[in-house]
Protein backbone atom coordinates (compact mmCIF):
# COMPACT_ATOMS: atom_id res chain seq x y z
CA UNK A 1 0.00 0.00 0.00
CA UNK A 2 0.78 3.07 -0.64
CA UNK A 3 -0.12 6.56 0.57
CA UNK A 4 -0.11 10.40 -1.40
CA UNK A 5 -0.64 13.71 -0.64
CA UNK A 6 -3.94 15.13 -2.48
CA UNK A 7 -3.87 17.00 -4.96
CA UNK A 8 -5.64 20.37 -5.91
CA UNK A 9 -6.74 20.31 -9.51
CA UNK A 10 -5.82 23.24 -12.17
CA UNK A 11 -8.38 25.95 -11.59
CA UNK A 12 -8.32 26.54 -15.50
CA UNK A 13 -9.13 23.13 -16.61
CA UNK A 14 -11.67 22.30 -13.80
CA UNK A 15 -13.83 25.47 -14.84
CA UNK A 16 -13.29 24.44 -18.39
CA UNK A 17 -15.11 21.07 -17.23
CA UNK A 18 -17.95 23.22 -15.28
CA UNK A 19 -18.27 25.32 -18.35
CA UNK A 20 -18.50 22.25 -21.01
CA UNK A 21 -21.03 20.46 -18.60
CA UNK A 22 -23.46 23.72 -18.44
CA UNK A 23 -22.90 23.97 -22.26
CA UNK A 24 -24.79 20.89 -22.68
CA UNK A 25 -27.04 21.22 -19.83
CA UNK A 26 -25.54 18.60 -18.00
CA UNK A 27 -25.39 18.54 -14.03
CA UNK A 28 -21.92 18.95 -12.76
CA UNK A 29 -20.39 19.63 -9.13
CA UNK A 30 -16.74 19.49 -7.54
CA UNK A 31 -16.39 16.59 -5.89
CA UNK A 32 -13.12 15.32 -3.31
CA UNK A 33 -12.11 12.39 -4.61
CA UNK A 34 -10.22 10.14 -1.84
CA UNK A 35 -8.82 7.19 -4.39
CA UNK A 36 -5.71 7.25 -5.99
CA UNK A 37 -5.84 8.46 -10.01
CA UNK A 38 -3.47 8.76 -11.92
CA UNK A 39 -4.57 12.56 -12.23
CA UNK A 40 -3.16 12.64 -8.99
CA UNK A 41 0.63 11.61 -9.99
CA UNK A 42 0.24 14.15 -13.27
CA UNK A 43 -1.40 17.15 -11.07
CA UNK A 44 2.67 17.16 -9.66
CA UNK A 45 3.67 18.00 -13.33
CA UNK A 46 1.72 19.41 -15.19
CA UNK A 47 -2.23 20.80 -15.01
CA UNK A 48 -4.80 18.38 -14.32
CA UNK A 49 -8.53 17.65 -13.95
CA UNK A 50 -10.90 14.73 -13.84
CA UNK A 51 -14.21 14.22 -15.04
CA UNK A 52 -16.56 11.75 -13.26
CA UNK A 53 -19.37 9.82 -14.59
CA UNK A 54 -22.24 8.70 -12.73
CA UNK A 55 -22.13 5.11 -11.90
CA UNK A 56 -25.54 2.79 -10.56
CA UNK A 57 -26.17 2.98 -7.63
CA UNK A 58 -22.95 5.25 -6.70
CA UNK A 59 -20.85 1.88 -7.04
CA UNK A 60 -17.43 3.13 -8.41
CA UNK A 61 -14.26 0.63 -7.94
CA UNK A 62 -15.94 -2.40 -7.97
CA UNK A 63 -16.91 -5.23 -10.28
CA UNK A 64 -20.84 -4.35 -10.13
CA UNK A 65 -19.02 -0.71 -10.58
CA UNK A 66 -21.79 0.14 -13.76
CA UNK A 67 -21.85 3.31 -16.11
CA UNK A 68 -24.39 3.49 -18.89
CA UNK A 69 -23.02 4.36 -22.51
CA UNK A 70 -25.24 7.52 -22.22
CA UNK A 71 -23.12 8.46 -19.49
CA UNK A 72 -19.84 7.88 -21.12
CA UNK A 73 -20.59 9.03 -24.43
CA UNK A 74 -21.43 12.83 -22.16
CA UNK A 75 -17.86 12.58 -20.41
CA UNK A 76 -16.35 11.84 -23.41
CA UNK A 77 -18.37 14.85 -25.31
CA UNK A 78 -17.48 17.00 -22.44
CA UNK A 79 -13.37 15.67 -22.17
CA UNK A 80 -13.69 16.79 -26.29
CA UNK A 81 -14.87 20.28 -25.53
CA UNK A 82 -12.32 21.19 -22.73
CA UNK A 83 -9.57 19.96 -25.09
CA UNK A 84 -10.77 21.64 -28.34
CA UNK A 85 -11.31 25.13 -26.10
CA UNK A 86 -8.18 24.62 -24.43
CA UNK A 87 -6.58 24.08 -27.46
CA UNK A 88 -8.17 27.64 -28.80
CA UNK A 89 -6.27 29.69 -25.74
CA UNK A 90 -2.82 28.23 -26.21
Amino acid sequence: LARFEPVKFDEQIVAAVEDAARARALPCKRMTSGAGHDAQMIARIAPSAMIFVPSKGGISHNPKEFTSHDDLIAGANILLDVVSTLAQEE
